[in-house]
C-alpha cells in the first residue's frame, strides 16, 4: 500500500511539475503576444504568472529538495570569512601586475621565436 500512495505522490508531482512549466510557457507567449499593451502590465503580468509557476513547483518533491540546497547554500554563504577592502585591492593588484609580466614575457618570447624563424627561413632584412 505504501509503494501505490509513493507511485501516486511520484506522479502528481510529475502533472504539478508539467502545469508549472505550462504556466511559464503560456506566460512568456503571453507577454510577447500581447506586445499592444503597456509593458509596464505585461512585466507584472508575467511576474505573475511566473510566481505562480515557481509556487506550483516548490509543491513537490523535487521542489522542497531545490528549495532545501537553496537554503543550504544560503547558509553556507553565511559561514564564509569574506576579505576585507584592503585585502581585496591588494590581491587585484598583484594580480594586474601578474598579468603584465607575464603579457610582456610572453611577448618577448614571442619576438625571440620570430627573430630565429626569421632567420632560418632567410626572410627579413
Amino acid at each position: 500500500m505504501n509503494s501505490r500512495a509513493e507511485d501516486r505522490s511520484a506522479s502528481l508531482d510529475v502533472i504539478k511539475l508539467a502545469v508549472s512549466a505550462f504556466l511559464l510557457i503560456v506566460g512568456i507567449f503571453a507577454f510577447y503576444y500581447l506586445s499592444s499593451v503597456s509593458t509596464l502590465f505585461r512585466v507584472v503580468g508575467l511576474l505573475i504568472v511566473g510566481g505562480a509557476a515557481v509556487a506550483l513547483a516548490l509543491q513537490t518533491a523535487p521542489g522542497r529538495l531545490v528549495w532545501q540546497f537553496v537554503a543550504d547554500a544560503r547558509m553556507e554563504v553565511r559561514k564564509v570569512v569574506w576579505p576585507s577592502r584592503q585585502e581585496t585591492l591588494q590581491t587585484t593588484l598583484v594580480v594586474i601586475v601578474m598579468v603584465l609580466v607575464v603579457g610582456i614575457v610572453l611577448w618577448l618570447f614571442d619576438m625571440l621565436l620570430m627573430a630565429i624563424l626569421r632567420f632560418l627561413t632567410g626572410q627579413g632584412g
